[in-house]
């Protein structure tokens, strides 16, 4: 499972900008935003998932579970 979390560097560490439980050795991989590309990435991200989650032709599937 993928998963993105949000996080800033404090003395040379990378701290989670929100608690999450993760295993001891769990493997990451972390991509540098620079600055002023921050809010950029994370309004795109914002249109794409309510492009996936916000329709109409998702209702279909939430009937069927329904019966």
């Amino acid at each position: 499972m993928l998963k993105t979390l949000w996080a800033t560097i404090r003395q040379g560490k990378i701290e989670l900008l929100e608690s999450t439980e993760l295993p001891e050795g769990t493997r990451v991989l972390v991509t540098l935003l620079p600055d002023d590309e921050a809010g950029f990435w994370l309004e795109a991200s914002q249109i794409s998932l309510d492009a996936v989650w916000d329709n109409t032709e998702d209702d279909v599937y939430a009937q069927l579970l329904q019966t």
